[in-house]
């Protein structure tokens, strides 16, 4: 079976371009069905491959969550009407809340990290709000009207100044490059529920 990280690249390319990756989808399939493969490994594929289609994810399309602090403070609505007003259209979007596995799943790039354990559970600790975001230039342009991950960093104005509570506590996720988009897009939606 191959190393997460190698599947994560499988199904990180298969978001851009689907119809190109059928075979190596299909034989991660079969190889992370058998015994010796890990968990994590296991769940990366179980949890992103039925996702993948045509046209899930482009270069103009990112990714967001309005993370647990955010919802419980009431701040959705704001959030999402400043994401609206910075020009970014909404192509899909739920209210939802992980559990903890749902959350180990999506962070599993980061399970070797010291925070992982605190991430998962916090991140499963209450509603989010998960989006898929279009505009020219969307990841770069999302993570400018985020702001820092610390809000005490982060320019006036910006959601995460207005909104975020702590460094853990954030308001709100974007993704980082559009590979990553794609992917964490596909977490959540299949390409029927995208506008």
């Amino acid at each position: 079976c191959p190393t997460v990280n190698e599947s994560r690249r499988i199904l990180v390319d298969a978001c851009k371009r689907p119809s190109l990756y059928v075979p190596q989808i299909n034989s991660l399939k079969m190889a992370c069905a058998r015994s010796n493969a890990s968990s994590e490994n296991k769940d990366l594929v179980t949890t992103f491959a039925p996702n993948l289609n045509p046209n899930t994810m482009a270069t103009n399309r990112t990714f967001t969550m309005i993370k647990p602090d955010a919802t419980g403070a009431g701040h959705t609505g704001k959030i999402i009407d400043r994401i609206i007003s910075n020009g970014f259209t909404i192509k899909a979007m739920k209210w939802t809340q992980l559990s903890l596995a749902d959350a180990q799943a999506f962070y599993a790039v980061h399970s070797e990290r010291p925070f992982y354990g605190e991430l998962t559970e916090y991140m499963s600790s209450g509603p989010i709000v998960a989006a898929i975001l279009e505009k020219d230039n969307a990841v770069a342009d999302f993570r400018e009207l985020i702001g820092a991950t610390n809000p005490a960093e982060a320019k006036p104005g910006t959601i995460r100044a207005d909104f975020a509570e702590s460094i853990a506590a954030n308001a709100v996720h974007g993704s980082d490059s559009d590979d990553n988009a794609a992917m964490e897009g596909s977490f959540y939606f299949s390409q029927r529920e995208l506008a």
